[in-house]
């Protein structure tokens, strides 16, 4: 597959990928912006809670490649002409085998968006 087949384009809040569905790649953001976001209710009129915005070479989707679990939360486009790079499993298993810089950036960048998860879960955890 071609680099160019891997690359989409996507508009202000069209939905790249919805909490719940499978999916078994990952995504760098080449231009633009990506929220990613868990939603109540509906896409369309539910209520956005914004996670994490992301930037040019940034990625995302980095669960659903590893383990092949149901997306986490919802990747929605944030700016025009959002691009960003699909990655699928094959390849991202490629990638860590031939690129250790690859996989360290991958496990760096997990290791990360755990602890502020775990600081913003136990700091809701002990307020009163």
């Amino acid at each position: 597959m071609t680099i160019e087949k891997c690359i989409v384009e996507f508009d202000v809040d069209d939905v790249i990928f919805e909490e719940g569905s499978t999916g078994r790649e990952l995504y760098v953001v080449l231009d633009g912006k990506v929220e990613i976001a868990k939603i109540d209710g509906k896409i369309d009129g539910g209520n956005k809670t914004v996670i994490v915005g992301l930037g040019k070479g940034e990625f995302f989707g980095e669960m659903a490649v590893i383990d092949g679990s149901a997306r986490s939360a919802t990747a929605i486009a944030a700016a025009p002409h959002t691009r960003v790079m699909r990655i699928n499993h094959a390849r991202f298993v490629y990638l860590v085998s031939q690129q250790p810089a690859f996989a360290l950036m991958v496990m760096d960048a997990l290791s990360k968006r755990l602890r502020a998860s775990n600081s913003v879960t136990y700091r809701t955890a002990a307020a009163p």
